[in-house]
């Protein structure tokens, strides 16, 4: 093997057409705690084949269960309705007649026969010599073909077979080119392997049987599933094994949408893959293997069109500088812009242009200040949070506020009142005052009376209902939205606070009727 720079600069052999077989339904539900009802298998098999549009599906391990039978029935039965049976693939074992028969029993044409790729694997777990191995899979080629069921041929442990044993690997290929199967597909079963050893074995394989067809199907153990797809591809691979989300046993497998994003950016290889639908297909398996895809899984995951940071928004308006190839509308999406307090007034700016609002640049900069006053409180902010926090920004603070909260502190202790301490501006002049009460806020409330009573020789409006909840349209829980409904005589009157913290949003509720009450509105 040659080393980094020798293989770089050789030169690179793209096959025209890079097959993509999806491996979800059989290999993606071998992950732990994922199990899919036969309909589901249907759903998402339908979506891969009419709308993804990948080469084949595999779909389920021969033998399993009555369910995973009905599952493959179903599966079949639509395949052949749309003219893709052909393209729908069942594992299948060394095992006489007894796979192939299931397969048929399903409705299935196609086996993809799981022989042994390393000399380990077939003297210590099936306790045979490879001429006996041999013996047996012969037998299965034969009666499949006799059936008219069609082959293709996984070398199980092919990477350790290449390491550790290749003079099996090539006895095993040697004895079995002569047979009709279409795909020999030569698995990293343990994940053991790295770029450069794939492209090593894979080189091998293509120049002692240039006349074959091969298929890499990888695995994630050292997080190079990816890594080591594209390298097969390099080395002369025709087909490519991947799952949505990444799933599989372990650590996973190749994940669909990161794998077809490079071999076309980076190598211009052609694929059939429908991009615009690789969001939709990764929603619906996030849903139904009940695993969550990271936020930020490159181009499925929810916050990798999202832009954080101000100067990135600035750039995105002057020529696009920060962005790449990955352009979210290619795979269903759409940029986003995070609200937080690394937004900037660039981030808000294209949030509010997306919303239609239109801001003075001194209401924008006051925006801004509150969606970093939330960030700092490690809250996250989406759009439809947006048009609460200009409305309650502009709304409560208007120059014209005569009353202002100048600071306050309220506690809470196991067996004690809560306390409320606080300092208020109420036309000009600074007035302080303490009290308990039965809750944080119905100290606060107490103690604003005081100053009333005890300076002003007056009251203000009583507290007739209380409630908080999320902002309709709401998406996160950043923001709390409190309405306190205050009678006044046969009056009533409701303001609205909105803030991360519930004290803070029931305060600036009864901030806003302070403000009214001394207008005299």
């Amino acid at each position: 093997m040659g080393t980094a720079e020798q293989i770089s600069s050789q030169r690179v052999i793209i096959p025209r057409q890079v097959e993509i077989m999806d491996c979800t339904l059989r290999d993606g539900e071998q992950t732990s705690g994922v199990s899919f009802l036969p309909h589901e298998k249907l759903v998402i098999a339908r979506k891969l084949l009419s709308e993804v549009n990948v080469d084949r599906i595999e779909v389920a391990s021969a033998r399993v269960s009555q369910g995973e039978k009905e599952a493959v029935g179903m599966i079949c039965r639509y395949a052949k309705s749309i003219g893709k049976l052909d393209r729908v693939e069942v594992l299948g074992f060394v095992d006489g007649n007894l796979s192939v028969d299931w397969i048929l029993s399903c409705g299935g044409r196609v086996i993809n026969l799981l022989v042994k790729g390393s000399l380990r694997h077939c003297t210590q777990q099936l306790h045979k010599s490879p001429e006996e191995h041999l013996d047996d899979i012969c037998r299965v080629l034969r009666y499949a073909e006799q059936k008219q069921v069609a082959v293709n041929l996984y070398l199980e442990d092919w990477s350790n077979g290449m390491k550790d044993s290749p003079e099996y690997v090539y006895q095993i290929v040697d004895t079995l080119r002569s047979y009709p199967i279409r795909r020999f597909m030569l698995p990293d079963t343990l994940g053991i392997m790295n770029p450069l050893q794939v492209i090593e074995y894979f080189r091998k394989m293509v120049k002692r049987y240039p006349e074959l067809h091969f298929d890499y199907h990888a695995h994630n153990d050292y997080d190079l599933a990816v890594s080591n797809s594209l390298a097969a591809v390099l080395a002369g691979a025709s087909g490519l094994h991947v799952t949505v989300n990444g799933l599989g046993e372990r650590s996973g497998n190749a994940p669909l949408a990161s794998v077809q994003a490079i071999l076309k950016d980076h190598f211009h290889a052609q694929t059939n893959i429908d991009e615009s639908r690789l969001n939709e297909i990764s929603r619906l398996v996030e849903g139904y293997s009940g695993i969550a895809v990271a936020p930020n899984q490159p181009i499925v995951g929810d916050n990798v069109f999202t832009q954080v940071a101000g100067v990135h928004a600035d750039g995105d308006s002057k020529n696009n500088l920060y962005s790449n190839d990955l352009i979210p509308e290619r795979f269903g999406r759409r940029r986003e812009y995070a609200l937080g307090k690394n937004s900037g007034r660039a981030n808000i700016a294209k949030n509010l242009e997306e919303l239609g609002l239109e801001l003075t640049p001194e209401q924008t900069r006051r925006v801004t200040e509150r969606i970093t006053e939330l960030g700092d409180k490690k809250e996250l902010v989406t759009q439809d949070d947006l048009p609460y926090i200009v409305s309650d920004v502009l709304k409560h603070n208007a120059p014209e506020d005569k009353v202002k909260l100048v600071s306050y502190m309220v506690s809470t202790s196991y067996g004690l009142k809560p306390l409320a301490s606080i300092k208020v501006e109420i036309n000009g002049q600074q007035y302080e005052a303490d009290s308990t009460g039965d809750g944080q806020y119905d100290a606060f409330v107490k103690a604003l009376r005081l100053i009333y009573k005890n300076y002003l020789g007056r009251t203000f409006p009583l507290l007739d209902n209380y409630s908080v909840s999320i902002p309709p349209g709401g998406r996160t829980d950043a923001l709390v939205q409190t309405i306190i409904t205050w009678r006044n005589g046969d009056k009533l009157l409701r303001t609205r606070g909105l803030d991360a913290d519930q004290t803070e949003a029931a305060i600036k509720a009864t901030f806003k009727m302070l403000n009214i009450f001394e207008s005299g509105e």
